[in-house]
């Protein structure tokens, strides 16, 4: 569920969800939550997954300006962090159950 602070179109937030999903399913190796307020995604290393990730993660934080992207490329490893404020915490948790359950199912990134 988008919050009542996101921009993007009503049409276009299924769109993004997919990109998001997809993201998840190809590239996410692993899901911690370091705290309430910061979730960490270790995605395989590639030059295109840095590339598709700071692409996905720029677009929407210009719709959804709650967020703090981190993506890390360094020592042969990619890393995005994700950090809200306290009162988004509920859209982290979300965000952390997609890619969890999503993450090495890039067959069905529905499920």
């Amino acid at each position: 569920m988008m919050p009542s602070t996101c921009t993007l179109p009503t049409a276009d937030r299924p769109l993004r969800l997919a990109e998001f999903d997809g993201l998840f399913a190809e590239a996410v190796q692993s899901v911690t939550r370091p705290d309430q307020t910061r979730l960490r995604l270790d995605l395989v290393f590639s030059p295109e997954n840095a590339a598709r990730t700071a692409d996905l993660v720029a677009r929407e934080t210009g719709c959804c300006s709650f967020f703090t992207f981190t993506l890390t490329v360094a020592d042969g490893r990619l890393v995005l962090e994700v950090a809200v404020p306290p009162e988004q915490a509920g859209i982290l948790d979300a965000l952390q159950t997609r890619a969890a359950t999503r993450k090495g199912s890039p067959d069905d990134p529905s499920a």
